[in-house]
């Protein structure tokens, strides 16, 4: 049996395997598919086409209708998985891509803002993201399907590919989340910590520097007998060895704290190594404080004057924090990296947030769950939100004024007179400043609850209307 020829014999109707399928006419956007291509695909052999041995894997080659016969049944051209299958007219071939599904990372999980009981996202933040996104939205229309969901909280639009995951709003909230938190029973321990400041960070130097300078140094010298038994360096050395022993032991105490196992008090979603911010620039300060110190004391006359700058570089460390923090959040920076619990690549909080997070979790034995309480609050009301903003404001700018001023006062004035403003000034500021602040703050917390009432009110009435429920509120 030799090679079956092409032709059909007469009046024999040709099998199903010696019909050839007319390729449609070709129109523009559609893939061109040769003859030859459909017959090899329907299992028959081209004209002119002879198969050899080796392609047939056979050195002694059965008659080709009984090899093509054999073969498994082609697919159907226009079953839509054929890949012989004509377009559609009018349409090119696509590749679909099924989008994948995004995982939200933790500095976008930090970043979401609500107002009031309802969990309304922020109106200031929306409007903002708004505008920044009008800028980067493309210039020709894009469909339903083509659409990039808009990240309210950073103003950009998704990646290609990623798709919006939904958000998960915290429930109804009758009133402000609560921060589990009161002065009130922790009154005796917050007066006995801030006496033994007092006494050593003010009381001590001040009282060591008259008793040994006048007692037994340089100061008991008359004009005509020289009476001293310490030297003006030794007593210095006494009295910058005798001052901050409260400020070290509480150091020591709450980096403990933090790096034990199974610290109740640790920084969310951060390691232990990490302790939190207001420790590293505790110890930022200190480095600077123990320079200042040792340099003074090293001189045979020692300057009085740098060893009056102790208090006045915290404030100065403590007031560009702040400083720094609340500009890089106004011009709309994302965290450049962990501040305690705001993680990377999140938008910052005011300055003053994460002193309160991290004083009233670590010193003021708050734990873990203030810091989860103050994030559920600092979400949930922008009351909240805005007192903290000027709260920051009020600190930063007082902190850095204060310390410019005593620095002028320090280089200024009479030497005895600059050493006991310097170690006294700060602290009469502090309580200046936190008396003002105790008052804002009972304010704004009255403020705030009364407004959430309301709101709760407004919301359960049967007649409450949509627009006052979406429009009310801003930050």
């Amino acid at each position: 049996m030799g090679d079956r020829t092409d032709k059909a014999r007469p009046g024999v109707p040709a099998s199903k395997s010696d019909q050839v399928v007319p390729r449609p006419p070709t129109r523009s956007g559609e893939t061109v598919v040769s003859d030859d291509v459909l017959q090899l695909g329907q299992g028959r052999r081209p004209a002119g086409v002879a198969l050899s041995p080796l392609q047939t894997g056979n050195d002694d080659p059965k008659p080709l209708s009984k090899r093509i016969n054999s073969m498994p049944e082609p697919a159907d051209p226009s079953s839509p998985a054929s890949p012989t299958r004509s377009l559609p007219p009018g349409r090119g071939r696509k590749s679909v891509q099924l989008p994948a599904k995004k995982t939200l990372r933790a500095s976008e999980e930090f970043d979401r803002r609500y107002n009031g009981p309802y969990a309304r996202p922020s109106l200031t933040m929306t409007r903002r993201s708004m505008s920044e996104a009008r800028g980067r939205t493309p210039s020709r229309p894009t469909t339903a399907g083509e659409r990039a969901p808009v990240d309210v909280e950073k103003g950009e639009s998704r990646r290609e590919g990623e798709s919006a995951e939904p958000e998960s709003r915290p429930d109804f909230m009758p009133e402000p989340p609560p921060l589990n938190y009161t002065l009130r029973t922790r009154i005796w321990s917050i007066v006995f910590f801030w006496t033994l400041i007092l006494i050593d960070s003010v009381a001590m130097p001040i009282g060591l520097y008259f008793g040994l300078w006048y007692g037994v140094g340089p100061g008991t010298n008359t004009p005509t007998e020289k009476k001293e038994k310490l030297s003006a360096n030794a007593v210095f050395s006494i009295v910058t060895a005798a001052i901050g022993g409260a400020s070290i032991v509480e150091y020591f105490l709450r980096f403990w704290r933090l790096w034990k196992k199974g610290s109740t008090c640790r920084v969310i979603g951060a390691r232990r190594w990490y302790l939190d911010w207001f420790h590293w620039n505790f110890s930022f300060a200190w480095i600077i404080i123990m320079v200042e110190l040792i340099v003074g004391t090293v001189p045979r006359n020692p300057p009085i004057r740098l060893l009056s700058m102790p208090l006045t570089t915290m404030l100065f460390v403590f007031g560009t924090e702040l400083l720094v923090v609340d500009t890089l959040r106004l011009f709309r920076v994302p965290a450049p990296l962990r501040i305690s619990s705001i993680p990377k690549g999140a938008q910052l909080r005011p300055g003053i947030y994460t002193l309160i997070e991290d004083v009233c979790a670590v010193d003021g034995s708050g734990g873990t769950e203030f810091r989860e309480a103050l994030n559920r609050r600092y979400e949930a009301s922008h009351i909240f939100r805005a007192m903290l903003r000027r709260l920051g404001i009020f600190w930063a700018v007082g902190a850095e004024g204060m310390a410019v001023v005593s620095t002028i006062l320090i280089f200024t004035i009479n030497p005895e007179a600059a050493y006991t403003f310097g170690w006294s000034a700060a602290f009469v500021w502090a309580g200046v400043w936190t008396l003002f602040t105790i008052i804002y703050v009972k304010m704004q917390l009255k403020k705030e609850r009364r407004e959430w009432c309301e709101e709760v009110a407004i919301g359960s009435s049967p007649a409450r209307g949509k627009s006052h429920f979406w429009s009310s509120g801003s930050s």
